[in-house]
């Protein structure tokens, strides 16, 4: 009976080995490259982690791209016991793998250093290579050109290939120039070929792959190429980096221009130092702000128009305090530029003072419209929409107001008042209502030049106070009363000044037009472009 039971146990340990040898195989064979990527994911090492990051990127998952992206967000987290891991959202945990809602506890988050962060950046730029959204694609070419990963090179291939896209094709083709960089059996041929590609791109990416190339290539042609390749495009960016600077110029100069072409004519009309004109200026942004709050509370929808409709507002509330200015106060003082300069500039402080206590001390905040929002690049210069709309305005504003000033009855009163005011008298024009309507008109463009500048400046109470010396300068250079030199003068000192930052700074560059213009005075008192005639006498 024992030989018996003895006889089956031995069959049956033999059934159980042969059971084994057959099922182990497919157990291993089950275990599939996902798998074994999430688990190099919740290991201890860095080039585990590493190495499951590049696996899960090209094993074809369809939670890779949610798993790395909580990797790079720092929530993906890992139970030590079991390895299993878990992506931490807004509503709770969920499993990695799977997505299903899950609960767990005694969890450590993932570990991550620049060499898993550059790891992460390649593999989602792996994932989106084959992604239908062109923007995808083309963030996709980049994570892959700054990583370099050599793994990426045959997924770089296929999309290539695929691709119909020109200026796709060209990032696709700087990836792979650089992936082909970065490995030590590429031909001489194929290098020259590659460092080509790089130097089409022209940026400081590219300087820093042929330096990379002209210190260390074992080709004395490639290294050679590399060193070409540096000079010019340093040249190349010296010249985007002038012309970039042109454009700054020619932004700061049309924001100078609507700071100061309203104070050009009550300048030139009246010889008032209007020293309240940027609080007009700030008026102007606040009344913006008001728009936009009423829009915010009553008519969302009409929030992309908040500008426009913020316009002709800020345009009546500034010349109406304007004309109340002018004829509380101003009127008196003809004659008298002491005295004008000391009640203006108590004027300036008192409605400094009266919007501080209405809005409070705090900046607020203005939003701006969608077509406002974003940039492109134009021959390499990065334009934003916003400095864009602004200098149109600033533009469309001066020829409005030369249409106003050229075109109309009450430019032409305006123009005789100011060559000569007491033969404008004796002709019938009504000087004092043309004082009024003038410093209102100034007044009220100083007004649009805050809806303009609320987008780039902070709206406060002294917003206006940083505008009204160059506001001076611009008048004075330009030629009282002149809006032709007041356009030339705005623009000039613009491009100057940001010219001049990146040798002198700030602070030097704006003392050096200020010496300037003292020189420049004192050859041509009355400006570039002076009026023919008199101004105020009395």
């Amino acid at each position: 009976m024992r030989w018996f039971e003895a006889r089956a146990s031995g069959v049956t340990g033999h059934l159980l080995a042969l059971l084994l040898i057959l099922v182990l195989p497919g157990i291993a064979l089950a275990q599939t490259p996902a798998d074994t990527a999430y688990g190099r994911l919740a290991a201890d090492s860095y080039s585990d982690i590493e190495a499951g990051i590049t696996g899960l990127a090209a094993s074809g998952d369809p939670r890779a791209s949610a798993v790395l992206t909580a990797l790079s967000d720092g929530r993906l987290l890992h139970r030590p016991s079991d390895k299993a891991l878990f992506v931490k959202e807004a509503n709770g945990l969920v499993d990695a793998r799977t997505g299903v809602p899950a609960t767990a506890e005694g969890l450590k988050p993932v570990r991550a250093n620049n060499k898993v962060r550059r790891a992460i950046e390649a593999a989602q730029g792996l994932l989106n290579l084959a992604s239908p959204d062109a923007g995808k694609r083309r963030e996709a070419a980049d994570a892959v050109f700054k990583a370099r990963d050599a793994a990426a090179l045959p997924a770089l291939e296929a999309a290539l290939a695929k691709e119909s896209d020109p200026r796709l094709r060209k990032s696709l083709g700087e990836a792979r120039a650089a992936l082909l960089l970065g490995q030590p059996g590429t031909s001489e041929a194929d290098r020259l070929s590659a460092l080509s590609a790089i130097q089409a791109r022209g940026d400081g990416d590219a300087i820093a792959i042929l330096r990379g190339l002209s210190a260390s290539d074992p080709s004395e042609a490639v290294r050679a190429a590399a060193e070409r390749g540096i000079a010019s495009i340093e040249r190349r960016l010296a010249l985007v980096g002038a012309a970039q600077n042109v454009w700054y110029g020619l932004s700061l100069g049309s924001v100078l221009l609507l700071a100061a072409i309203g104070l050009a004519i009550t300048f030139g009309v009246m010889g008032i130092i209007n020293m309240a004109h940027g609080e007009m200026v700030m008026l102007g942004a606040y009344t913006t702000f008001l728009v936009q709050d009423t829009i915010r509370a009553h008519a969302p929808g009409l929030f992309d128009w908040s500008l426009v409709i913020s316009i002709p507002c800020a345009f009546l509330v500034a010349g109406a305090v304007g004309v109340a200015i002018e004829r509380g106060i101003i009127r008196y003082l003809y004659g008298r530029p002491l005295e004008t300069l000391l009640a203006t500039f108590g004027v300036s402080l008192i409605l400094q003072q009266t919007v501080r206590s209405i809005f409070g001390p705090t900046n607020r905040e203005v939003g701006s419209p969608a077509f406002m929002t974003g940039a492109f690049d134009l021959f390499g210069l990065s334009i934003t929409w916003g400095r864009l709309w602004i200098v149109a305005f600033s533009f469309a504003v001066f020829l409005g107001l030369l249409f106003v000033l050229r075109r109309t009855s009450f430019g032409l009163k305006t123009r005789a008042v100011t060559q000569n005011r007491r033969m404008a008298a004796a002709m019938g024009i009504r000087t004092p209502w043309v004082d009024a309507m003038t410093f209102g008109l100034g007044s009220g463009i100083a007004g649009i030049a805050g809806v303009a500048l609320s987008q780039i400046d902070n709206v406060s109470p002294n917003l206006g106070q940083g505008y009204i010396i160059d506001s001076f300068l611009v008048v004075v250079f330009g030629g009282v009363g002149n809006l032709w030199g007041t356009l030339v003068a705005a623009l000039t000192l613009g491009v100057a000044n940001k010219l001049f930052e990146p040798y002198l700074g700030a602070v030097l560059a704006k003392i050096a037009l200020l010496i300037f213009i003292i020189l420049f005075i004192q050859k041509r008192p009355r400006g570039l472009f002076a009026l023919k005639g008199r101004a105020v006498e009395s």
